[in-house]
């Protein structure tokens, strides 16, 4: 340069140090991220439950985003000013939506208050004098569970229930769901594109 000025004058000390540390960080990330992409393999998705799937798919997004983002701003783009952002704001949201399910998998069946039909119709039988002799021998029946309406409140009984004990299958049902609109939209390409993709961005040093 001029005046015999040296490279490493112009730019500052801290700003030289700064890189120094990015470069260490990028090379730890380069040797992570070779073992994350592993559960972009198609065997070890299959082995994973809903749940921990959309958690291994939204972390790998995560991750890809993440990465591009940091190449923006590299190139003197702030990433407010890209596409990228939007992209950022969409995987929060899918965030959110996860974490929501995940919580609702670890909540306990809810205990749902039960009545009593046969004390009840027998209460109501002594509360009612005029009921005429059809309407008390019904409410005979259903006091001691026999009679068609009884063996109806029996079988909506069995229906709750069966609701019931099937509500932390049905949050495994919407993870699931979530999992494949998610795979349809935080993966425009194959998850094996993806790997090839990182894997020569790695091995290209001008990436």
């Amino acid at each position: 340069m001029e005046g015999g000025v040296r490279d490493s004058a112009v730019v500052p000390e801290k700003v030289m140090d700064s890189v120094k540390t990015t470069l260490e960080n990028v090379e730890q990330v380069q040797t992570h991220l070779i073992s994350l992409l592993s559960i972009a393999e198609p065997e070890v998705l299959a082995q994973m439950q809903p749940l921990q799937r959309a958690q291994s798919m939204l972390l790998l997004a995560r991750v890809t985003t993440t990465l591009f983002a940091l190449k923006v701003r590299c190139s003197g783009v702030h990433p407010d000013d890209h596409p990228i952002n939007t992209e950022l704001e969409r995987l929060s949201l899918y965030q959110d939506k996860l974490e929501r399910f995940i919580g609702l998998s670890k909540e306990p069946l809810k205990r749902s208050t039960t009545l009593n039909y046969q004390a009840a119709t027998r209460f109501i039988e002594h509360s009612l004098p005029d009921l005429t002799q059809d309407q008390k021998q019904s409410m005979r029946d259903i006091s001691r569970g026999k009679g068609p309406k009884m063996q109806q409140l029996e079988r909506n009984l069995q229906k709750k229930r069966k609701y019931q004990s099937s509500e932390k299958q049905s949050v495994q049902i919407a993870a699931k769901e979530f999992l494949e609109k998610a795979a349809r939209g935080l993966n425009s390409l194959p998850l094996w594109s993806i790997k090839a993709r990182f894997t020569c961005a790695l091995n290209d040093p001008n990436s």
